[in-house]
């Protein structure tokens, strides 16, 4: 009967000591969400107008806190991009992207930052300047 008793309470006690384990790790924790990033803000667009049918160009975009892998969207979608500095980058806008007259939406996007840690919680979010137009005259 003694035999029994000590494989219950053994078999009770390494059952207690996993559900702590499993506490202790985390498993229940949940990751920090990313905190805000670096809004990037434009002040000016070089050249500011293009003419239809026109050849692919680079755009010049000034303003602050560009990231050093900003990228530039064109009606929302990223384009090739180099950083100059935190208040320029430069983004070549194919021929296709200027074939008709129109109005068309420039953003630069600093990307988010990886979260830290051993569950990767934290870090920054993308963030995404307000739109400056762009003129595509005929």
């Amino acid at each position: 009967m003694k035999r029994f008793q000590t494989r219950h309470i053994v078999k009770a006690t390494v059952i207690a000591a996993l559900s702590v384990l499993t506490l202790a790790c985390g498993y229940s924790a949940k990751a920090t969400p990313p905190s805000a990033g670096t809004v990037p803000t434009i002040a000016a667009l070089s050249p500011p107008s293009a003419t239809a049918g026109g050849p692919a160009f680079a755009l010049t975009v000034n303003g602050t806190n560009f990231a050093g892998k900003a990228v530039v969207n064109w009606n929302g979608a990223p384009q090739a991009t180099t950083s100059v500095n935190g208040n320029q980058v430069m983004a070549t806008i194919p021929a296709a992207a200027i074939a008709a007259s129109g109005t068309f939406a420039v953003t630069v996007t600093n990307p988010g930052t990886p979260g830290t840690g051993i569950y990767g919680g934290g870090g920054t979010a993308a963030e995404t300047s307000s739109p400056m137009t762009f003129t595509v005259n005929q």
